[in-house]
């Protein structure tokens, strides 16, 4: 026949009760010691009976040791959960704080934009009429600010140019200058070459006219060089004087 299922509640009967206990107590310290022989586990048992007797059990007799390391595990544990908490309240008290910013940020947007503006009494419209002013004066003081700085820049720009103009020009002038002179140049050579030909056949003319006019009279040409000796070396170069009398 099996064994009946045990009701888990308080027995009444008072020696019936000290019997279980003290089964239940020796097993219960049998057990915690199997564990830590067989799972080399470090357990600390502590028992009180219902008149303040105490009954405890831990390994190597270390129960000191083995309470200061769960009272550090247990502090370690509670400051973690604590910690964690906290981060986690600050976190939602900052969503909060970062919604509530965003929502009245994106209001002011749409009332800037002229939109839900029902709920706005006449001293917020005159507010953000105001608003609106100033915002335009900033908008246009900065419009002109860029259009002056663009027009100094483009005016800078045209001085910078007409500067290299005037150099270019004055290159260009000097270059049709130097083409100029170069062009006279070459119109002057052949006059001064033809006038230094034509001076020199007229040097030579004389004196071929005097070499040949005695011969035509039917005169010696030793004759007549001797009776005009002078005339005929003055016309003459010296590399034809040298000749003739040689």
């Amino acid at each position: 026949m099996g064994r009946g299922k045990v009701v888990l509640q308080r027995i009444e009967n008072k020696i019936s009760r000290q019997v279980t206990f003290a089964k239940r107590r020796n097993g219960l310290l049998k057990k915690a010691y199997e564990l830590s022989i067989l799972c080399d586990a470090e357990v600390a048992l502590i028992i009180f009976s219902t008149k303040g007797k105490l009954y405890e059990y831990a390994t190597d007799s270390c129960m000191d040791k083995i309470l200061e390391r769960y009272e550090r595990y247990s502090y370690a544990e509670k400051v973690l959960i604590s910690a964690e908490s906290d981060t986690q309240g600050n976190w939602c008290h900052e969503y909060r704080k970062l919604k509530a910013k965003v929502e009245t940020i994106q209001k002011c947007q749409k009332h800037l934009m002229g939109e839900d503006l029902e709920s706005l009494n006449l001293k917020e419209l005159q507010q953000l009429e105001q608003q609106l002013e100033n915002s335009l004066k900033h908008i246009r003081s900065r419009k002109s600010q860029l259009m002056l700085e663009s027009i100094n820049e483009l005016q800078r720009k045209e001085k910078s140019l007409q500067e290299e103009n005037k150099v270019l020009q004055k290159e260009l002038v000097e270059k049709q200058k130097v083409q100029k002179q170069q062009v006279q140049w070459d119109q002057t050579q052949p006059q001064t070459s033809s006038s230094s030909s034509s001076f020199m056949m007229r040097e030579a003319l004389p004196t071929t006219n005097i070499s040949n006019y005695p011969a035509a009279a039917g005169e010696r040409i030793e004759d007549v060089a001797a009776g005009q000796p002078q005339h005929v070396r003055i016309g003459l170069p010296p590399w034809m004087l040298s000749h003739i009398n040689g």
